[in-house]
Formats: structure tokens, sequence, C-alpha cells
């Protein structure tokens, strides 16, 4: 174990290992009191923001395949051993292994200027010598059609527009459609590299990394994103029909495959211990930044519903499972794994919550159910009265749980305000100042509030 793990496992143990004296018959509500006060006024106030700082400071980013990933997994796992947890164990996956390497990007025409760029994971390299070629600005694959001749033996940029003040989530999917699938579409048309549009809320002039995919039905090209401020400077050169070239220099490339692992760790039900309640984040993130807000604030609120319900020494009818995922930047591959793996857990699995869009200040829950799931989560609710977070929404969900959703197992998230979201997302702005302390401890509340009162219910939530 290294040295720096020695140093600050003592300091996170002596917090966490607490114990807490009351009495064995206590109700869901009493519980939930509890709950909220240890995490907003007790022992464990601040505890999730300090253990956030700690692994994003000391470990940084933890991009699949990467070494970092599997420290950050050890990390977390000798801490949830020495705090007592049960249950602690990892489960391996197959895992990419792509590197990101060196990479710039420069404007040779009109002028000589360094642009904003981040590779585009999953995607090749230019080779040694870089790539320098005219460029072309589109603002959709539609006009790329009719424009496909003129993309030939240039670098094609795809500059799409969307109103992120009026719709700031629904305009992620349709700016990310060119950052995923951009490379292909500019391939079919024979040309060299894609650059995309960051899919960022706001920028100054940071860009946006994220995953691309290659149809096989054409040559792999090197993809790239730019910030939003380069992709619309180089669409104003070419509406004034100055003369533009890009020179382009990635040695991203991907390596065979890697073991990496899913950590678990439980608090096994006292009367019902084979039906279970999962909470989750990722542990991996993109290689820029530090991985806070994406996805670590989810990954840490979800250790932290194990760690009060230990240290209150409370157990709910069923096993409270936490699993932190790996490889979820990549599509999910560690938690499509660990579903094949545990899917005949599907008729016990009573609810599946992954934390996976921030931990702002906490609004309530998006739930994703039948309609009695949806009137017993809303019953639930009142106990965050105290802390106001008791609205639900529709659309709970996320990448590592979308199977178990899809199988009718009811799925929540967690809302919270996070207008800002797609400001820091996938960039070097994704760092633990995003957060504050106290809107952490309200998230991890309002997490472990849910996970309980849920475990203790009488029957599985209806499907």
């Amino acid at each position: 174990m290294m040295l720096w793990l020695f140093l600050i496992l003592p300091v996170i143990i002596s917090v966490t290992s607490r114990s807490i004296d009351i009495h064995d018959k206590l109700t869901p509500k009493t519980v939930s009191d509890r709950l909220i006060e240890l995490v907003t006024q007790g022992a464990f106030r601040g505890v999730t923001y300090y253990r956030l700082a700690a692994l994003t400071d000391t470990i940084g980013p933890r991009l699949c395949g990467n070494e970092s990933l599997t420290q950050a997994v050890d990390w977390v796992r000798h801490a949830m051993i020495g705090e007592g947890l049960e249950n602690v164990h990892v489960e391996p996956v197959q895992i990419p292994h792509w590197v990101r390497g060196a990479e710039r990007a420069h404007l040779i025409q009109p002028r000589i200027a360094k642009l904003s760029m981040l590779g585009l994971g999953n995607s090749v390299g230019t080779g040694p010598n870089g790539i320098q070629a005219p460029v072309l600005v589109v603002r959709s694959f539609d006009e790329l059609d009719i424009r496909c001749e003129e993309a030939r033996n240039k670098i094609v940029v795809f500059n799409p527009q969307c109103d992120w003040v009026a719709q700031p989530v629904g305009c992620y999917g349709p700016i990310v459609a060119y950052r995923a699938g951009g490379a292909s579409r500019a391939a079919k048309c024979e040309a060299v590299a894609s650059l995309s549009r960051s899919a960022a809320s706001h920028s100054i002039d940071s860009p946006h990394t994220g995953m691309m995919n290659y149809d096989p039905a054409y040559p792999k090209i090197p993809a790239a994103s730019l910030s939003v401020e380069h992709a619309d400077m180089l669409e104003r050169f070419q509406q004034r029909n100055q003369s533009m070239e890009i020179f382009l220099y990635m040695e991203a490339h991907t390596l065979p495959d890697v073991v990496g692992y899913n950590l678990v760790a439980e608090i096994e039900g006292s009367t019902l211990p084979n039906e279970t309640v999962l909470v989750s984040g990722h542990l991996d993130s993109w290689d820029v930044g530090q991985g806070a807000m994406d996805d670590g604030g989810g990954a840490m609120i979800s250790w932290t519903v194990l760690s009060l319900l230990h240290s209150l020494n409370i157990r709910a009818k069923r096993t409270i499972r936490c699993v932190l995922w790996s490889c979820e930047e990549f599509g999910g591959i560690g938690a499509d794994q660990y579903f094949t793996a545990h899917e005949n857990e599907v008729p016990t699995m009573s609810i599946v919550m992954e934390s996976d869009m921030g931990v702002f200040h906490p609004r309530g829950l998006e739930f994703t159910g039948s309609n009695k799931s949806q009137q017993i989560i809303q019953t639930l609710s009142v106990q965050l009265q105290s802390i106001n977070a008791t609205q639900i929404l529709p659309g709970g969900g996320g990448t590592d749980i979308d199977p178990w959703v899809e199988r009718g197992v009811p799925g929540a998230s967690l809302l919270n305000d996070n207008a800002n979201y797609f400001a820091y997302h996938h960039s070097n702005g994704d760092t633990v100042n995003v957060f504050n302390s106290t809107d952490i401890d309200l998230a991890a509340a309002v997490w472990a509030v849910y996970a309980y009162s849920i475990a203790d219910l009488d029957n599985l939530l209806p499907r």
C-alpha cells in the first residue's frame, strides 16, 4: 500500500467509525430524523465533502483503464474495511484502455493561434506528423450531406447551436450527437479529421471531452472537441470567406483491455437479507479536472449511506448495497458486466439508485417506476420536510442502472440544483470547488433516508 494511503486512511477511519448508541426499536421516521441530524449536524457533518476532496486531490482524475482508477478503488476499499462495513469486496470486469497522449491544435490561417481542444475518448491519433488541412464548418449533419464534396481532404468542424438557457438538459443530447458520431459522418465525405463544438452550457474557452464511436463502414479519423469560443470563431472566419487551415496533432490510441473493478459494500438486512436496495455512483472519470462532480460526489454520498447506518448501528429489513461502478464514461461497461453477473437478483431488487448529475443543493428524487411505487415514494418524501427536499419528479435513471430499470426494477436519481452542471461537465473545471460541504451533506441525507426507508418497507416496491 502506498505511503499516502497510510497517511490519509487513519483520518477517514477516525471520523467514520464512531459508534452512536440508540434504542434497538426505532420507527422509520425516527431513523430518518437521526440520519439527517447525524450527517448535517452531528459526527458526520462535512465527512462526505472531506472524503471527496481527499480522493480527488490525492488521486485526481480516474480514466477507465488507467492505474489511477485502480488506486481509487483500493483507497475507498481500505477505508470501508477500516470503518467496519460488511462484505466489502471488488468484482473484476474487463474494461478498455484508451490513452490520450500529447495533443494540440493550432490555427495556421488566417492567423497563427493555439486552439483549445481535447481529444475524444476512443479516437485514433493523427500519426507522428500530425494533420494540416483546410477547414469546413457545418452546423448539422444535414448541412454536411449537402456540402459533402467540399469536405473531402478537409477538417470538418461541427458547430451545432442550441439555447442552453431555455433548455439546459435538452441541449446536451443533440450537441453530443456530433461529438459521438461526427467523425464517421465526416469520414463518409472523405474528411481527414473531425472537430466538434463542446457540449457546454457556459464556457471560458474550456473544451469538454467525452466518448465518441466509429461506424465500421467508414475509415477511422481523429476526433476532438473545440471550445465554444473557438468553434464560433471558425464559423465567423468561414462566413467572411476567409481561408482557414488547422494543424492537429493527437497521440491518442487504444491498448488491449485490462482488468478493472466494481467496488461493493453492504449493510445486511435484518429480516430480508436476500432482498436489496442498491445505491451507487461511478468512480471512474475523464482524465481532465478531478472527476469530483462526474461522479466523485455521487460515489461518496452512496458510501456515506452505509457509513451512517453503520455508525447508528441500525439495519433495515433489506440489505442496502453500495456499488461504485467502473468505466461508466465509456458506456457503463462495468455496470453492464455487473448486471450480467447479478441478473438473477432482478426479482429481489427493490430499487436501484444512481447519483450521477452532481450533488448540489438537493430538492428530492427523480423516480422511474409504477404508479403504486410512485405513490409509496411520495409518501416517504415527507420524511425530508425538515430539509425541504420532498419533490418527486419522473426520470430516475442512469447509464449504470438502466439495465435494471429496463427489466422493470424501479430506479431513482438525485434531484438537485445543478443548473451549471454542463458548464463543468467533462472539462478541466470539474473539481471539488464546484461543490460546498453543506449541500453535499444534505444530498447524502436525502440519499440515506430514501435508501433506508425503501429497504425497511414491508414489501418490495411494486413493479
